[in-house]
């Protein structure tokens, strides 16, 4: 078992396809350059979570941190 080496992770920036390792400054990205084209496809909404939020407790607790502008029941 001394001879072996623990192997470094190598991926892929999700931008371009190169080649990176995990020990990477940009890691998981390539450069900053693939970082911020990533960013910008968030942000312009290319990128997004597919699947709706159902769970009544989750909803709610958005509601919440959206400023609570959903009916109170104490209100009444």
């Amino acid at each position: 078992m001394a001879g072996k080496k623990k192997s470094e992770k190598v991926l892929r920036c999700p931008t371009c396809g190169m080649l990176v390792q995990a020990k990477d400054e940009d890691f998981p990205f390539c450069s900053d350059r693939c970082r911020k084209i990533d960013l910008g496809k968030w942000a312009t909404g290319v990128y997004k979570i597919s699947s709706p939020v159902l769970d009544p407790e989750v909803l709610e607790d958005l509601g919440e941190l959206a400023g609570g502008h959903g009916k109170d029941p104490n209100d009444e």
